[in-house]
């Protein structure tokens, strides 16, 4: 799964570093929303591009965007980390609209890098490195 990302938010930064302490299965990749893979796989599945405001997860079949992507991303860690499915309770265009108030302030609140994070050695393999987006065979 891909867990694709606006590789110059702070706040989405701190989510890729979250996520990789806590999978510990190991099923997660990485790739900037800015980067080559990711704007073909926007294109691909024809998001708008003001995409750049939410996290998505990609399972290779399909898309999960804003609330759902964290939800779905949390939940995967197993353990006490799966009781985060209570949210899905909450409608979701009430989860969303929380979502979006974040991610609109997100420089603000959290700042914003002058590039993408570069990956040390000891992560460059859990990154997309602009790889060609490959699009499901149906």
């Amino acid at each position: 799964m891909v867990i694709l990302f606006d590789g110059v938010c702070n706040l989405c930064n701190g989510l890729v570093k979250f996520v990789i302490r806590n999978d510990k299965s190991n099923r997660f990749q990485f790739a900037s929303l800015q980067s080559a893979y990711g704007m073909e796989l926007l294109k691909y599945y024809q998001f708008k591009s003001n995409t750049l405001e939410t996290v998505l997860l990609y399972d290779g079949k399909e898309i999960y965007g804003k609330s759902d992507a964290v939800i779905n991303i949390i939940n995967s860690f197993g353990g006490l980390w799966k009781t985060v499915i209570i949210f899905r309770i909450i409608p979701k265009i009430i989860r969303n609209f929380i979502y979006d108030l974040l991610a609109r302030n997100r420089y603000k609140f959290f700042g914003k890098r002058e590039s993408c994070m570069v990956p040390g050695d000891d992560l460059k393999s859990k990154f997309i490195d602009d790889n060609r987006f490959i699009p499901p065979k149906d």
